[in-house]
């Protein structure tokens, strides 16, 4: 019997169905009705032949599900009822029984909070993968100097090492965010029932136990209505995707003729259909175009969440296809970074050569005047007196002559000697001896900062 006169619309059943996509969730719906038969057992709300029964009949769904040998049919609404309704034809009536004591409210919400937390270890993982990558690249490159940039424009010299430990350092970040994101998911919804709980005497942390969750959801109405531990993890995988797109445009530039810093390996890297020399950095460039799809996926989903009345509404259907393109996603973009800076070569000439500039010894002309007493912003104003006479005679500032300084500063002319040597490249990497600086001595102190924090791998 149906309160429904009318069969539904072919093209409501299309709208209302998520089969195409929640089928994923299977693992964790069988897990959770696994515990959850157990429990009304162990309650006495269901026999142990029925629990035996209905946990044989899991057992068989679950091997139809694992080989590709489970028939889906075309009224399957999602994957819950898709498991219950093949279990019932295994089982018989008996398998009617799995549903006591729960709703589809809080079993779905249930299958999404273990995904979350199985994305978010794997999330963590991928990171820490390519943390390792960027540390040991770090290491072999320790004391290759290269240009900074500003505005994309030379700024000051800094070690290879320096730079490519940046990301590292934004990636403890992004792991420690998903930290929280598999945290905030560490609550059993199950038990809930459809807003109010339910008419048993369950026992939720048995459950709780079982599936691995931290807590029981102290209220019901919050555990179904309840996706902020999905806004927490898209927005970790949102962040996480954007340092990824930074990466993958340096590595775009970099290798480019113009900058030659590096090549990147030919097992990630694309050719011309029409141009034979070509080596395209597509597998870079997809690394920025996946950001702003994972950041829409968060826009998206705090759009569907915006102005909710509690508790379960439809809309909540809408979690999944964001939750789950936005791990798939990031989790191949990592797999992709971590890949191209394993075998990534760098040119070293071609980074020294640049970073050989003498102009991006500015500021440290500004401060050799600061601590011969010169006020910063006047001693600014003299060098910057100086780039303009070398590019508009077309030297380089240390062919300027003593006369030429002298009217810039005197006080620079009386130091010619010292000058000049703020003006060899090396000292303007080791006057960096500011904690965090480019100085070898630092990036050193990094590298063991680095280390320690790696295998100090942030807990749930």
């Amino acid at each position: 019997m149906s309160r429904f006169r009318e069969p539904q619309h072919p093209d409501f059943r299309r709208l209302n169905s998520s089969i195409g996509f929640d089928r994923r969730l299977w693992p964790q719906d069988v897990a959770q009705s696994r515990a959850h038969v157990r429990m009304l057992a162990d309650r006495g709300i269901l026999s142990a032949e029925d629990r035996d029964a209905v946990l044989a009949g899991l057992e068989a769904v679950a091997s139809e599900l694992e080989d590709g040998r489970f028939a889906f049919r075309e009224d399957d609404e999602d994957i819950h009822m898709a498991i219950e309704r093949r279990l019932i034809e295994i089982a018989g009536p008996v398998g009617g029984k799995l549903h006591t004591a729960r709703s589809r409210n809080d079993q779905v919400v249930t299958d999404l909070a273990m995904y979350t937390r199985e994305r978010s270890v794997a999330a963590r993982e991928a990171i820490s993968r390519l943390m390792r990558e960027l540390l040991a690249r770090a290491e072999d490159h320790i004391d290759w100097p290269l240009p900074g940039y500003t505005h994309l424009q030379r700024a000051q010299p800094v070690y290879l090492a320096h730079h490519l430990l940046a990301y590292f350092w934004m990636l403890a970040r992004d792991r420690s965010r998903f930290a929280f994101a598999e945290r905030e998911a560490g609550r059993l919804p199950l038990g809930s029932g459809a807003l109010a709980g339910v008419n048993f005497d369950t026992d939720r942390l048995q459950v709780a136990r079982e599936l691995g969750f931290a807590f029981v959801a102290p209220n019901s109405i919050d555990a179904v209505a309840g996706r902020d531990f999905i806004l927490d993890y898209l927005g970790a995988a949102a962040t996480c995707s954007t340092h990824l797109s930074r990466l993958g445009a340096e590595l775009v530039l970099w290798s480019s003729a113009e900058f030659g810093f590096c090549e990147l390996p030919d097992s990630w890297s694309s050719g011309s259909s029409i141009m034979p020399q070509k080596k395209n950095p597509d597998a870079a460039e997809l690394l920025r175009a996946k950001a702003p799809r994972v950041v829409g996926h968060l826009a998206a989903f705090h759009g569907v969440m915006h102005g909710l009345p509690l508790t379960y509404n439809k809309d909540l259907q809408e979690d999944k296809e964001h939750l789950f393109d936005a791990a798939d996603t990031l989790e191949l973009s990592l797999a992709a970074a971590t890949g191209m800076v394993a075998r990534v070569s760098f040119n070293r000439e071609r980074m020294r050569e640049a970073a050989s500039d003498e102009l991006i010894a500015a500021t440290d002309l500004a401060d050799l005047l600061v601590r011969l007493g010169t006020p910063f912003r006047e001693a600014h104003g003299v060098v910057a007196g100086l780039v303009r006479k070398a590019i508009d005679s077309g030297r380089k500032l240390s062919q300027l002559t003593p006369e030429e300084l002298a009217e810039q500063s005197p006080t620079l002319a009386e130091h010619d000697p010292e000058y000049r040597e703020v003006l060899s490249q090396s000292s303007w990497l080791e006057s960096k001896v500011s904690e965090g600086g480019t100085s070898l001595a630092r990036v050193g102190q990094q590298l063991a900062l680095a280390k320690t924090v790696l295998d100090e791998a942030p807990s749930a």
